[in-house]
């Protein structure tokens, strides 16, 4: 019955698992021995000149593209400002309720449709046209802005509770407000992360328990040998939306949740996605939401200290143009987000080294854990197709919130050449 059973269960997954490629010469120990400079080399050169000409153009526009974004988000906060507009946003939800807080929701509602309505023409071309030039969208212009509003109402009920919040705190600590406020604004970011895999994800996408036995066993070995207690793991139907391949372990607190995207099934082979679901395994043991949570804090503490140094001279110095009365009211709010989003566009490159540290900590782990150097390795230049494989060193630094697949496959090829029972003769016999 239990061979009935798996059969069954073999019979109902995809006809074929992809295979994993050879190495490349220099990789494959074949001379006995592996040069992890020369291995790396020779993955990095696997890549065509065409393909590796598109991904750093792609990856290189993304720098500008991110300049432009913050400009233009600038500018949307200025003309709120500078027009008036803002206050009488602010005033009619002023007419239209008596409670504060109510007032707060509809004053955010307003801003939260006007900016989306002004940053239209950039969402476009930066989400849809571009993405579809550089072929990693799937989506119709109609899905694509169907999913842009639900980010939208999701944006006005989810941000609306949030400003709620912090406005409440504002008024009620007017000195004091951006201590308490970062403490609020920490435990609204952690609420999103613990029910985000559970009523978030299904808004966009459709999670399913994968039942693949080929593909679900060797995670579930990899989790339950790492001390995750677990018995099922899920499938996003991320294909709908884009060509890119990922997977991770979400939630905490209970709500812990190992998914994979249909694009990592279908594109790579099992080693692949064994080295890919290793290292997010390594974020979840290596308490990266928890320190992530706590270096968040840090940075929004901060970032409320600055708003509050900077708010009242400029406040005082525009108040005849702005009308804004005074930090408790929510028609500063433009000012508030001109601040903030400037302070942490200057603190990226601080930000994106904090974060890729922690990648390198997960990759690590993921190849001792899953021992697939060369899965790893060819994920790498999977990757490549909207991650630049070759930056220089200044520029790793500053843009990257990721290890550059240079430096991930070098790091999988130096772990391959320190293990030779995984790659020796009487290994391949195993």
């Amino acid at each position: 019955m239990t061979s009935l059973l798996l059969a069954v269960a073999l019979a109902a997954g995809p006809a074929d698992l992809v295979p994993l490629a050879a190495p490349p010469p220099a990789a494959s120990g074949a001379s006995g021995s592996i040069d992890p400079a020369a291995a790396t080399r020779a993955y990095l050169d696997q890549l065509p000149a065409d393909q590796r000409a598109r991904s750093d153009a792609y990856f290189e526009g993304g720098y500008w593209l991110s300049l432009w974004s913050f400009l233009w988000s600038a500018g949307i906060f200025l003309f709120l400002l500078q027009t008036g507009l803002s206050t009488r946003m602010r005033d009619l939800a002023e007419r239209a309720t008596q409670g504060r807080a109510l007032q707060t929701g509809l004053y955010w509602a307003q801003f939260a449709v006007v900016v989306a309505v002004l940053f239209f023409p950039l969402s476009v071309y930066r989400d849809y046209l571009r993405e579809h030039r550089y072929g990693l969208s799937n989506l119709a212009f109609g899905a694509w802005l169907g999913e842009a509003l639900k980010g939208l109402v999701l944006s006005i009920v989810m941000g609306g509770l949030a400003t709620m919040a912090l406005y409440a705190v504002v008024r009620r600590f007017s000195r004091s407000w951006w201590i308490w406020g970062s403490m609020v604004a920490g435990a609204l970011v952690a609420f999103s992360i613990l029910v985000g895999p559970v009523l978030i994800s299904p808004i966009f996408n459709d999670p399913k328990k994968l039942e693949d036995p080929r593909v679900v066993a060797p995670i579930l070995s990899l989790a339950r040998s790492n001390g995750i207690a677990t018995d099922e793991v899920w499938e996003i139907d991320a294909s709908k939306q884009s060509k890119r391949i990922s997977a991770n372990v979400s939630g905490f607190l209970g709500t812990e949740r190992i998914t994979l995207n249909d694009n990592l099934l279908n594109r790579a082979s099992l080693p692949e996605i064994e080295a890919v679901m290793a290292h997010e395994m390594g974020h979840y043991l290596l308490h990266h939401i928890y320190k992530g949570l706590v270096g968040l804090g840090l940075v929004i503490v901060a970032g409320f200290a600055l708003v509050s140094w900077l708010f009242e001279p400029l406040r005082r110095r525009n108040e005849a143009r702005w009308r804004v009365r005074e930090i408790g009211d929510v028609a500063g709010l433009p000012l508030v987000a001109l601040l903030f989003s400037g302070y942490l566009f200057v603190l990226r490159p601080v930000l994106n080294s904090i974060v890729r540290v922690q990648e390198a900590e997960a990759d690590m782990f993921g190849l001792n854990a899953a021992q697939q150097p060369d899965g790893f390795a060819q994920t790498a230049l999977k990757l490549s197709e909207y991650r630049k494989l070759e930056p220089g060193t200044l520029e790793e630094i500053v843009f990257y919130d990721h290890p550059s697949g240079r430096s991930r496959i070098f790091a999988a090829m130096r772990w391959k050449a320190e293990h030779p029972a995984t790659w020796t003769p009487a290994a391949a016999k195993r």
